[in-house]
């Protein structure tokens, strides 16, 4: 059986960055465990090996990858929030669509009255609904 079950993020020396805007946007979300590259390892010196933070309550990982990969964040895979208040979802949304990719604007799709889909800077996609 399954100790733990998490999503995990794989940068290329973008982690702590997202990380860290990530934690700032939403209630109930902090940075836990930092675990960095130390010299002579292969990695960076300083950035993220391993890190667990929480968003909203849900459990995260992200790292900053040694090696380059061919493969990035792909919308089919996205982070789907629940949001408050308009005026969260509003904040979240501008903040995540800075420097990214709009793929659905704040709007009514018919299947929620204020939805917007974005993927942010680092190429994480995000889905943000009114509750």
């Amino acid at each position: 059986m399954a100790r733990t079950i998490s999503t995990c993020l794989m940068f290329e020396g973008a982690a702590e960055e997202a990380m860290r805007l990530y934690v700032s946007l939403f209630h109930d979300s902090r940075v836990g465990e930092i675990e960095r590259w130390a010299a002579g390892e292969p990695g960076k010196e300083g950035s993220i090996k391993q890190a667990r933070f929480t968003l909203g309550g849900h459990a995260l990982r992200c790292m900053d990858s040694p090696v380059h990969h061919a493969f990035t964040f792909t919308p089919a895979t996205s982070l789907f929030v629940e949001c408050e208040s308009a005026e969260e979802q509003e904040r979240a949304y501008r903040a995540l669509v800075e420097g990214g990719q709009e793929l659905m604007p704040l709007g009514d799709y018919g299947f929620s009255t204020r939805f917007g889909w974005v993927n942010d800077r680092f190429g994480v996609s995000w889905q943000l609904d009114l509750a």
